[in-house]
Order: structure tokens, then sequence, then C-alpha cells
């Protein structure tokens, strides 16, 4: 089960996507904080085209998650060609 204050982590193919992604995120969930961009290099590689992008975004000070929100971070994430993680 979801907890409602977990820290939610979007896990993107690019910084093309991940920024996309987070302008988007800021327009649909107003009062969300601006999400961070973080390169994540996968284990062992260096070359930058081996590297997801990472969306963090903190939970809504507020309540936390709802459910409909969760849905549109899956949403999102899909739509660019990744998935959502909690951290």
């Amino acid at each position: 089960m979801t907890a409602n204050h977990t820290r939610q982590l979007l896990v993107l193919p690019d910084r093309d996507a991940a920024e996309e992604a987070a302008d988007r995120l800021t327009e649909q969930l107003p009062g969300l904080a601006r999400p961070e961009l973080v390169r994540d290099a996968l284990a062992g590689e260096d070359d930058a085209e081996d590297a997801q992008w990472l969306v963090v975004l903190e939970a809504p000070e507020e309540g936390g998650w709802t459910a409909e929100q969760l849905a549109d971070l899956d949403d999102t994430a899909a739509e660019f060609e990744g998935w959502r993680e909690e951290d």
C-alpha cells in the first residue's frame, strides 16, 4: 500500500522527457513543489546515453498523495516511456 507522504520518482529515458514531464505535472498538479530532475547513471556505465532521468516529486504538504494524483503520475510516466517508483 502506498504511504500518503512518500516521495515519488518518475523514471524516464532521457532529459527531454524528464523536463517535459516535470513541466506538465507542475501545470496539472499546482499544489506540488517544482519537481527536481536527477540524472541516474546505470550501474557500471559512464556514457551519458546510458542514463535514466528521475523526476523527484515530494508529497503534497496538505494530506499527502491522493489516488487520483498517483494515477496522474503513472499516466505521465507511461506517456514518456517510463514508470513511477516510491522512494
